[in-house]
């Protein structure tokens, strides 16, 4: 027993040598084998790194529009046909009166923020933006996570209450408009009406070729001046702990219900959403269309299997008299299965390492050229390599057990 393991071990190593060797001996023959795998794994590297970085991306964009430590409330929940739009179309607007109702009957409620947005022109002397983000607050926005001030400083409630002309900017807006120049304490143009800037936010880069750093944040009031009063309004709410945030969620949903004087029976005429909210509704969205993807792409593993399948079924045929030779000089069964099988495992292993590699460069250049984000994760690559392991194990198995059953008197006999 104690000498019966080293033995075998010592076996499998000699045929895991011999094999090699016949892998080296014919290496154009043994990389024509591969390609289908190497095809296959780059495509299916490539693919989920794209994923990847694409979900990693939306998550990021998703928590610094909405904050993982808030939760809002909007004129309209999310519907996904007519008939569920047509339902709450006549929803009244989100106003000051039901941020006051959740401020006085939520318990574990710490700040509500109302907030306003629209695409407005900023500029500075005979340079311009068209298309930045306004947002109005009020004046408890400075309690959220969502807002910085990277240089200088936020706006103060007292500013944002008394609604004074000052603007807090995101990175973009500065850079472009002041380049070089220190903005704080410039004067920014908002639809011609002069703004003093007071901080300029940290960057925060883009989303899909979108920036998120070409924005304005202004007093709510000075926004309603320069939009009218009758623009969209959503609240913004922070529990005081974000373990209490479901608890503020039903809470502020009761003061909502009472102060619209909905009776039990009504549904809710408004909309609560989550950061989670929004990353479930997106991975809803795409999580079916990602996995079909890949599902596609790796059918194309097993076409690389069959090649391999049959280039090992040549293989043993070629090397009958080889084989026939080893079993009469005392090679057993399990001797011949461990050389064609680690033959056949080597080869997918080698296509699926030059796949990995070929795929994490073009993941790498697509995001590199493209607005498209990448992100190659250790367990991918090693999921890749263990399934093209997998893929040489199982469609070697035919021509492993008809190698390791040939008669040694007969394959002696072959030319």
């Amino acid at each position: 027993m104690a000498t019966g393991a080293p033995s075998t071990v010592a076996a499998l190593v000699e045929s895991a040598g011999i094999a090699i060797h016949a892998i080296w001996g014919s290496k154009l023959r043994s990389f024509m084998t591969v390609l289908g795998n190497i095809v296959a794994v780059t495509s299916i590297i490539s693919v989920v790194a794209l994923i990847q970085g694409l979900n990693a991306s939306v998550k990021d964009a998703i928590l610094n529009q909405a904050g993982a430590d808030s939760f809002s409330v909007q004129q309209f929940p999310i519907t996904t046909s007519d008939e569920e739009f047509d339902a709450v179309r006549y929803n009244p607007r989100i106003t000051s009166a039901d941020a006051r109702a959740i401020e006085r009957y939520a318990d574990t409620v710490s700040a509500v923020m109302l907030q306003a947005t629209i695409s407005g022109t900023v500029g500075y002397r005979d340079k311009q933006i068209d298309n930045a983000t306004v947002q109005g607050v009020s004046s408890a926005f400075t309690e959220f996570s969502t807002f910085d001030a990277e240089r200088g400083r936020l706006m103060s409630p007292v500013e944002v209450e008394r609604s004074r002309p000052v603007v807090l900017v995101g990175w973009e807006v500065a850079d472009r408009l002041f380049g070089t120049i220190d903005p704080l304490e410039k004067e920014l143009q908002i639809e011609g009406v002069r703004f003093r800037i007071v901080g300029v936010s940290k960057k925060r880069g883009s989303f899909l070729g979108q920036s998120q750093d070409n924005f304005v944040v202004i007093p709510l009031s000075q926004f309603q001046i320069l939009y009218g009063g009758r623009r969209q309004l959503t609240i913004t709410v922070k529990p005081r702990t974000i373990e209490q945030i479901q608890t503020a969620m039903d809470e502020a949903t009761v003061a909502l219900r009472v102060a619209r004087r909905l009776r039990p029976r009504d549904t809710n005429n408004f909309g609560m959403f989550t950061s989670d909210t929004f990353l479930e509704l997106y991975y809803r969205a795409t999580s079916g269309i990602f996995a079909v993807l890949v599902g596609v792409v790796a059918l194309s593993l097993v076409v690389g299997g069959i090649v391999i399948m049959n280039i090992m079924l040549m293989v043993v045929s070629e090397r009958t008299r080889e084989i026939g030779l080893r079993k009469a000089l005392g090679a057993r069964r399990v001797d011949i299965m461990a050389q064609m099988l680690t033959e056949s495992v080597v080869l997918s292993v080698f296509g699926g390492i030059i796949g990995t590699l070929l795929g994490a460069g073009f993941a790498a250049t697509v995001s590199a050229l493209t607005p498209v984000p990448a992100s190659i994760e250790l367990w991918s690559v090693a999921l890749g390599i263990f399934i093209t392991a997998f893929v040489g194990l199982f469609f070697g198995l035919y021509p492993a057990a008809r190698a390791a059953s040939l008669d040694p008197i007969e394959a002696l006999r072959k030319e």
